[in-house]
């Protein structure tokens, strides 16, 4: 395989990526909480695509890795005392089947052990790592600084933390993340304030991702024609070739 074909190739497989991943954010614009995924380009070096003789070695692109836009969503008033939403940084801490998750995703839910959690069914962790019971029958009250009422009593107070740095935080699900470095350990976040009867947004650019989505298939078309081209040519000097030798 030829230089061409295989930078095309290369071209191909990073764009493969590209698309499975702006799929995933407009297939989730709608989704509260929900941060969407960027990619980070590296290069790295191919012998094979290299020119003869002394040339140096080709190098391509690669999708080194992708990384979370934790940029905020738009708040939406929704009316419904189930919804809230974080105004300022910071994420709700949950309990999660494997230890705590933290989301920005504020739609919420009573289980049916009473407990208060997240519309993925994760009950909310309270300022001593508890849950929140809920009794049935009685709308909540939930005040700026996280604390729950019902009936004009407290039931707890949601945790709401943050961290100093959030590249150790991956997806756990569409809206959860896991924090995967023990030394970053969550802090209190006292300057975020919670509002009842809004949601936070989705931080997709439905227009923006949309437009990119069509570049990069066009990108993906050009390609596939590159690796066309660079087959006939190879076919059309086999032939020459072997004109000769004949």
């Amino acid at each position: 395989m030829d230089g061409m074909a295989i930078a095309a190739v290369s071209g191909i497989r990073s764009r493969m990526e590209s698309l499975d991943l702006l799929a995933n954010n407009l297939a989730n614009a709608g989704t509260a909480g929900f941060k969407r995924d960027q990619e980070f380009y590296g290069l790295f070096t191919s012998d094979e695509a290299s020119g003869a003789g002394d040339n140096p070695s080709s190098t391509m692109p690669m999708i080194q890795r992708q990384w979370t836009d934790f940029s905020p969503g738009n708040l939406q008033v929704t009316g419904n005392p189930m919804d809230v939403a974080l105004s300022g940084t910071g994420f709700f801490a949950v309990n999660g089947k494997n230890g705590p998750l933290y989301t920005r995703n504020g739609s919420l839910q009573v289980l049916a052990s009473g407990a208060l959690a997240t519309a993925d069914g994760y009950p909310l962790r309270n300022t001593a790592g508890g849950t929140i019971q809920i009794t049935s029958g009685s709308p909540i009250e939930v005040q700026t600084d996280g604390t729950v009422r019902q009936n004009g009593q407290p039931l707890g107070q949601i945790e709401v933390v943050n961290f100093k740095s959030t590249d150790s935080l991956y997806k756990a699900g569409s809206t959860c993340f896991q924090n995967t470095n023990p030394k970053n350990l969550p802090v209190q976040a006292p300057d975020t304030q919670v509002q009842q009867g809004k949601l936070e947004g989705s931080n997709v650019p439905v227009a923006e991702a949309a437009m990119s989505l069509v570049g990069v298939m066009r990108q993906f078309e050009m390609l596939q024609k590159a690796i066309g081209v660079s087959s006939d040519m190879d076919t059309k000097t086999i032939q020459e070739v072997a004109r000769v030798g004949s």
